[in-house]
């Protein structure tokens, strides 16, 4: 353990607190404030659109039931209530469909982070520059946290945890921001924070991917709930990031301390967000485009593969192989997507495909293993290497190093977001949309934007 920390020489939450508290719009990069803008608009449509999903729609049950009256919008539905439910439920169905972007560092930061921030944002009816600001600090402070624990299958196969579970603390500072909170609130609330959270990674278990969304609802709750309950006067405790007892102590490495801080305000988090073109685990994503490029490029049908050899980071296949969950399953989601060509956002293939022959023979051709190139290139990446043998004898193969919309890759742009939601969205003025979110800091009121969600008004 470090030695300054321990013995309380120096305070980490006290200095994280002083830096979010000094962030602003006009100080973050153009790079960084347009990556930014993307990911706002990107995060809200992913919310609306898992409305449609079973943990979206039992998510919004649950919050408009328990909530109370309030201002702050469950998206896509004509429900209001209270900022913390809103982030329960809009991060819940944010995650419900596995559509909503990744991080190279750790998990899903958007469904809980975006969806907090826009719910304190509504209810303090904040500017869209004070949204900006708080979603990339959330980003910097959750991701720099999963960082000081390992990354993300470091808290897994170290800690046992899910580390979405870090991303509740970067929406507290988050919020804290969006309140306009000082420095000694920002240390309680992050503090009150730890106490809503847990993580354990036997939420993989499940089946129908309702537990595993709400996951991600409930850190956005308790980032919102939290800078709320030290706004009124709620105490945690000093240093509840570098204490003795405190969260590095439990879950950080040696050097957690200087991953935490070492950089801030210099090398944005946000910047290694990526994006989905797939509702499925990231992990799966490199592994259809590879097939798919395989089957276009050589214009082969489904029935003219013998057997699909899947070759992929140990990492990353321990994430997607043969799990209960359809969407986190590679076989599954690999397999329908041969057999019908593709995936489509709107069209999930679960679990009506589950019945097709076609998809079953394909699913028990698939064979998956840990590929010792890319484990040795890439072993925290997301990377696929795909061979379909056919039935002649003949191998094809394609290797993807970055699926489309991965931060390393080619850069995701407005007209890549329009194509993703124009379809998904039909109820939703998409255009509109890529408008308002380019200009975001522009906005006075960021309900300005959301509104763009409420449902279509019924006529008598």
């Amino acid at each position: 353990m470090n030695e300054t920390r321990r013995t309380g020489l120096v305070n980490l939450t006290r200095i994280v607190a002083e830096y979010a508290a000094s962030t602003s719009i006009d100080a973050l990069p153009a790079d960084v404030r347009e990556h930014g803008r993307l990911i706002v608009m990107d995060e809200l449509a992913c919310a609306v659109f898992g409305q449609t999903r079973t943990a979206g729609k039992l998510a919004t049950g649950y919050a408009a039931s328990m909530g109370g009256a309030g201002a702050c919008r469950i998206l896509g539905t004509e429900h209001r209530t209270t900022a913390p439910y809103a982030a329960l439920a809009n991060g819940t169905a944010g995650h419900a469909d596995e559509v909503d972007g990744a991080h190279v560092v750790g998990g899903h930061p958007g469904a809980t982070i975006v969806h907090a921030v826009a719910a304190i944002a509504e209810h303090r009816r904040a500017t869209g520059g004070t949204l900006l600001n708080a979603v990339v600090l959330g980003y910097e402070i959750g991701n720099r946290l999963i960082r000081a624990c390992g990354g993300v299958f470091g808290v897994k196969s170290r800690l046992h945890m899910h580390a979405d579970f870090l991303h509740a603390i970067g929406a507290t500072v988050a919020a804290c921001r969006i309140l306009g909170l000082g420095p000694e609130a920002y240390g309680n609330a992050m503090a009150l924070a730890t106490f809503q959270t847990n993580g354990l990674v036997a939420l993989f278990q499940e089946r129908r991917h309702i537990s595993k969304s709400f996951c991600n609802g409930q850190y956005a709750f308790a980032g919102v709930s939290a800078a709320l309950m030290a706004n009124a006067g709620l105490e945690g405790c000093e240093d509840v990031l570098g204490s003795e007892n405190g969260l590095l102590a439990a879950w950080g490495l040696e050097d957690g301390a200087s991953s935490l801080t070492d950089g801030l305000g210099h090398d944005y988090a946000v910047m290694g967000a990526n994006f989905k073109f797939v509702n499925a685990g990231y992990p799966i994503h490199a592994a259809v485009e590879a097939a798919m490029t395989v089957m276009h490029d050589h214009r082969i049908q489904a029935a003219e593969i013998d057997t699909v050899e899947v070759g992929m980071p140990t990492n990353a296949l321990r994430v997607v192989d043969n799990r209960a969950m359809h969407n986190i399953c590679l076989q599954d989601m690999l397999g329908a997507a041969i057999v019908q060509d593709g995936l489509k956002l709107r069209e999930s293939p679960f679990p009506f495909l589950l019945s097709d022959s076609d998809f079953q023979s394909m699913r028990r051709r698939i064979q998956l293993r840990s590929d010792a190139e890319l484990d040795t290139e890439q072993p925290n990446g997301r990377g696929a290497r795909v061979t379909f043998v056919m039935r002649d004898g003949s191998r094809l193969s394609h290797r993807v190093d970055q699926p489309k919309g991965h931060s390393a890759g080619d850069p995701i742009g407005w007209d890549d977001l329009r194509d993703k939601w124009v379809e998904a969205l039909p109820t939703v003025d998409v255009d509109r949309l890529v408008r308002l979110s380019q200009a975001v800091e522009e906005l006075d009121d960021v309900e300005e934007l959301l509104r763009i969600f409420d449902p279509p008004r019924r006529t008598a």
